[in-house]
């Protein structure tokens, strides 16, 4: 329960709900590295912004150039894909292939649910350097990722 927020009063009604559950995680060692964070000049955080706006460029043309059907994303750190068009019913099985065939890994939405729903999308993050993204990318263009047809 430590730090603030600031914004409309339905959504500040909101985060006091949700306060109250995380009252079990303890606040300490993130103070230190607010504390610095709020001492960065702009410039670092525009420049955070853009290494991030890349990297989601980067991943989401190559997923798409990959042939998966790429979810818009404005904003977090991951994208989102659809694995049906590459044959695809399940994504956890195209998740476990994937980890065999080019060593990436990616987390099925599914998992993500206590329903299952999102069952054939993907969820792949872009906070990494370029060249790790780049990297992942070689490795699922080299691989089959069509599914296997019974």
């Amino acid at each position: 329960k430590v730090g603030w927020a600031t914004g409309p009063s339905d959504l500040i009604a909101a985060v006091r709900v949700v306060r109250q559950h995380l009252s079990y995680v303890s606040g300490g060692p993130f103070q230190p590295a607010i504390a610095a964070g709020l001492r960065m000049p702009e410039s670092y955080f525009a420049g955070l912004s853009a290494q991030m706006a890349a990297g989601r460029r980067l991943l989401a043309d190559g997923l798409d150039g990959l042939g998966l059907t790429v979810v818009p994303s404005a904003g977090s750190y991951f994208l989102v894909t659809d694995v049906a068009g590459l044959g695809w019913g399940d994504g956890e099985e195209f998740v476990w292939h994937l980890v065999e065939a080019a060593k990436v890994v990616a987390i099925p939405v599914q998992r993500l649910s206590s329903t299952g729903a999102g069952r054939t999308l993907v969820r792949w993050t872009f906070c990494k350097r370029q060249e790790v993204l780049s990297e992942a990318l070689r490795r699922m263009a080299t691989a089959e990722l069509v599914a296997e047809v019974d």
